[in-house]
């Protein structure tokens, strides 16, 4: 396990940030934006957004750990590359981290921090030819990039789910996402659980409405525009980036959703303890327990 670079004290302020991009080189079945190909103004236009964001993280007064999470993939646009690599040489940044299919070479990662860079990477089996999903993740692991990597749980990736767990570096952790509206057995859990011990997390939905919840006072979600909303999931705008008014938002608010079920936001809520699950290795998945294999 590569060992956590900072201190015990939260980041003042956790930003998941999505611009316009909504292309992707993949084509998986369960997406929207797969093989979706963005026309040069979307391109620029997400171009210019980013290029944004990131002086305002420069400017910030706030220490801030940012995870991005694009529509599409980010990796494989050199702006989010570059980004991503000077971002983790500000002071104020903690943590930077993307969400990615891994399908970018890591070549680009020697220009970070990698004491601050971390990638939240997921495998397609039925999109990339397994010895090059499994080469990319030993060639970060090996460059010493801190990293998760994970499936979505359904039945046609059982196996190919546990030939990685069984091929990976030790230390690198597998996560099983619950495959959306689906209903599992207790056998087909175990199963999942086998490959993911915290399985069991994302399996069923979370209870939510009024419940406390990190976002919206030390979380948010910005778009492309710098629009401020809790999270992704409620589109309820709170303030703007630019002009700070944000700030004055920021406080203590029950979730008014009835239910949880994406990882980046039940994270977030107060009554599960996956803050003490994933210390030091929320934005990238890592949680803070021995070494898997």
């Amino acid at each position: 396990m590569i060992p956590l670079p900072f201190a015990d004290a939260p980041p003042a302020l956790t930003i998941l940030y999505r611009g316009p991009l909504a292309s992707c080189d993949y084509d998986c079945g369960y997406c929207p934006f797969a093989k979706r190909r963005d026309s040069a103004a979307q391109l620029r236009a997400d171009r210019a957004a980013l290029e944004r964001f990131a002086a305002w993280v420069g400017d910030a007064p706030e220490r801030v750990s940012l995870l991005f999470t694009p529509w599409g993939e980010g990796l494989v646009r050199s702006w989010y590359r570059r980004t991503l690599a000077e971002l983790s040489h500000l002071p104020n940044v903690d943590r930077v981290a993307i969400q990615t299919n891994l399908s970018a070479r890591p070549a680009w990662t020697e220009a970070a921090d990698l004491s601050r860079l971390a990638l939240w990477g997921t495998y397609h089996p039925d999109q990339v030819p397994y010895d090059r999903f499994l080469g990319r993740c030993r060639e970060l692991h090996a460059r010493g990039v801190r990293f998760s990597v994970g499936v979505v749980g359904l039945p046609e990736h059982l196996d190919a789910a546990r030939r990685l767990r069984g091929d990976l570096p030790e230390g690198v952790y597998l996560w099983v996402n619950a495959a959306e509206g689906r209903t599992y057995t207790d056998a087909e859990a175990a199963d999942w659980t086998g490959i993911d011990p915290l399985f069991g997390y994302s399996r069923h939905a979370h209870p939510s409405r009024g419940a406390a919840c990190r976002t919206g006072e030390t979380v948010v979600s910005v778009d492309g525009d710098g629009e401020v909303r809790r999270c992704h999931f409620v589109p309820e705008r709170i303030g703007n980036l630019y002009d700070g008014s944000f700030r004055a938002a920021l406080g203590p608010r029950p979730c008014p959703k009835e239910l949880c079920d994406c990882h980046i936001g039940y994270v977030h809520l107060e009554a599960l303890p996956l803050y003490d699950v994933f210390a030091g290795g929320v934005l990238e998945r890592v949680p803070n327990l021995p070494p898997f294999r």
